[in-house]
């Protein structure tokens, strides 16, 4: 199982950016997938999370309004599509996806937000 985040970068406040997290391995169409982040010093937080077939979402409070997770099943793809970026949200962001019995982790990508 792999999972490949790309996409990041840095950017200015009020900026945008397109993660991408390319999945191999397991049956992507059956699993929902996570976004992560963790800032420097800081615990790994929940970002946004998707339904396997892409019908529900959920978003951190902090990113509600401004990010937007979505999939396409025939690319095995997760995306975070991030905007009205913000210097707080500069962080490492992971992709994660659990396929019994285990959690699975992508390697990460930095996100810097500053100007």
């Amino acid at each position: 199982i792999q999972l490949v985040e790309s996409g990041g970068g840095l950017v200015q406040p009020g900026g945008s950016l397109r993660l991408s997290c390319a999945a191999s391995g397991f049956t992507f169409s059956k699993c929902h997938m996570r976004w992560y982040l963790q800032a420097p010093g800081k615990e790994r937080e929940l970002v946004a999370v998707i339904t396997s077939a892409g019908d529900t979402t959920d978003y951190a409070d902090s990113v509600k309004g401004r990010f937007t997770i979505s999939r396409d099943n025939a690319k095995n793809t997760v995306y975070l599509q991030m905007n009205s970026l913000k210097p707080e949200d500069t962080a490492v962001y992971y992709c994660s996806t659990y396929v019994s019995p285990n959690w699975y982790w992508g390697q990460g990508t930095q996100v810097t937000v500053s100007s």
